[in-house]
């Protein structure tokens, strides 16, 4: 008769009352966030905006297919796709030069004291603060600001991603870096080696793998960041995609949302087979 209270003080959770005052102040600091934004998701469900969404959905279906329409959303997807590769291409170059400079563990004038140099240090800082510029402005910002100035067009997007994604690349890559072992690239430093030797021969090969994935992890969020731009003006398959929603044609929404699916989960395959090779 006397095991049925101990048991249910030993099966009794000791830290429910620190979970549930961890609960009570998540809600109490989300709350103000929720009421400041304005979140109201019970509009979603009266009649009008269910009348709404009941007329523009229904107009998916059937999804447009006729030849001319198709042949426009091809050239419009191949449009994007070569603004995301460009785009990265481009995020690489400029990447690059500016992670050998970010990066504390390539630095020569660290060699026999341990630190690098104060003038050293205070360019190294520079660089990275000129990573945060790059990376804190979001590529549809940039590509707004580049609409006005080179007009409407696929050259404002590729710009963009470059922008964007050689500040998001540099950090990431400087950081990949000052992680990964230090031996053998302090060696090549050490016995007279140049920078881009010791980061070709010492500190490459060390983290390839991990660089590489995020590389391609990227240049997939670039392709659907391609999309995005497009409806300001950037080009490709999100143009197009503006201009039927402002039409309120569905049915060639429609064909544009299943091909930018099929883009998506294309660019997530050739991702995973790389992942897998490196692995």
């Amino acid at each position: 008769m006397s095991s049925a209270p101990l048991l249910s003080k030993a099966t009794a959770d000791p830290a429910w009352r620190g979970r549930v005052l961890g609960c009570g102040a998540v809600l109490l600091i989300l709350w103000p966030m929720l009421v400041q934004a304005e979140f109201k998701p019970w509009i979603l469900f009266d009649k009008q905006s269910l009348r709404a969404t009941w007329n523009f959905v229904s107009s998916f279906f059937p999804p447009a297919h006729t030849l001319e329409f198709l042949q426009m959303v091809l050239a419009a997807t191949w449009e994007t796709f070569a603004m995301a590769t460009a785009g990265m291409t481009l995020a690489l170059l400029a990447a690059i030069p500016m992670t050998l400079l970010a990066t504390e563990r390539l630095s020569i004038s660290r060699l026999g004291k341990g630190r690098a140099s104060l003038v050293s240090t205070a360019f190294r800082n520079l660089i990275r603060w000129l990573l945060i510029l790059l990376r804190s402005v979001p590529e549809l910002v940039w590509a707004l600001l580049l609409v006005r100035i080179v007009g409407l067009g696929p050259t404002a997007g590729v710009v963009a991603i470059a922008l964007t994604y050689s500040g998001m690349l540099g950090k990431v890559y400087a950081d990949i870096l000052e992680s990964s072992d230090a031996s053998a690239c302090n060696t090549l430093l050490q016995n007279g080696s140049g920078r881009l030797a010791a980061f070709f021969y010492g500190a490459l090969p060390e983290s390839a793998a991990e660089l590489v994935s995020y590389t391609v992890y990227r240049w997939e969020c670039a392709i659907r960041g391609s999309v995005v731009m497009g409806f300001v003006g950037a080009g490709g398959l999100g143009q197009r995609m503006d201009e039927s929603i402002k039409m309120m044609a569905g049915d060639e929404l429609s064909t544009m949302l299943i091909v930018f699916i099929l883009l998506v989960a294309a660019a997530d395959g050739v991702s995973g087979m790389l992942r897998r090779r490196l692995e």
